[in-house]
């Protein structure tokens, strides 16, 4: 009886702690995560689910997700790129080694910096979100494409998870090409009452 009470609690103690994860998939959902991997039409064709995950498939995936309020992935699945796919990235000119790091957008970013902070749950002090970089993804590259984790920038701002894709690229440096980058103008709007 004493040790099945202690192999109980120790249960317990262990579903307490570990993080809900799915070692034998590429495809990672989990319930508190918003929106679905659901890719638009256009990018079906580009992107094929990785079917077969191997480790290299299951450490690129566990690279990319992230715990609540830390950002990175909340869900994500691992994809084969079939044909040169464009890609964004704002990133920060104080530090030209974030130019072409892990996290990439499938669209341009437009309107408010304000609300692409919140889609893609960008704090002002991972960057600066000053320049612009637009790339060809290569064929036959892997990649986790997946929906948001909910960041904690400081006691004053938060994110919570959000339904916008990203792209993760774990070495941006050889998977990009035909790189252009673009400088962040200002462009004032009128606010909305």
């Amino acid at each position: 009886m004493r040790q099945l009470l202690l192999m109980s609690s120790l249960l317990m103690i262990s579903c307490a702690t570990t993080p809900q994860t799915i070692t034998t998939s590429t495809l990672i959902k989990i319930t508190q995560c918003q929106g679905d991997i659901v890719l638009p039409q256009q990018w079906q064709s580009i992107f094929s689910p990785v079917t077969r995950p191997g480790l290299v498939q299951q450490q690129l995936l566990t690279n990319a997700l992230g715990k609540p309020a830390h950002g990175k992935l909340c869900q994500g699945q691992v994809f084969t790129v079939n044909a040169p796919a464009t890609l964004y990235r704002a990133w920060n000119s104080t530090n030209p080694n974030s130019r072409l790091g892990s996290w990439w957008a499938m669209d341009a970013p437009t309107g408010a910096v304000a609300q692409y902070r919140k889609n893609y749950k960008i704090c002002y002090q991972w960057s600066a979100l000053d320049q612009l970089v637009q790339c060809q993804l290569q064929p036959g590259t892997q990649v986790v494409i997946g929906t948001g984790q909910s960041a904690e920038c400081s006691q004053y701002l938060s994110y919570p998870a959000s339904a916008s894709l990203q792209v993760y690229i774990d070495d941006s440096h050889a998977a990009m090409s035909n790189c252009q980058d673009f400088i962040g103008v200002f462009d004032w709007q009128p606010a909305s009452p």
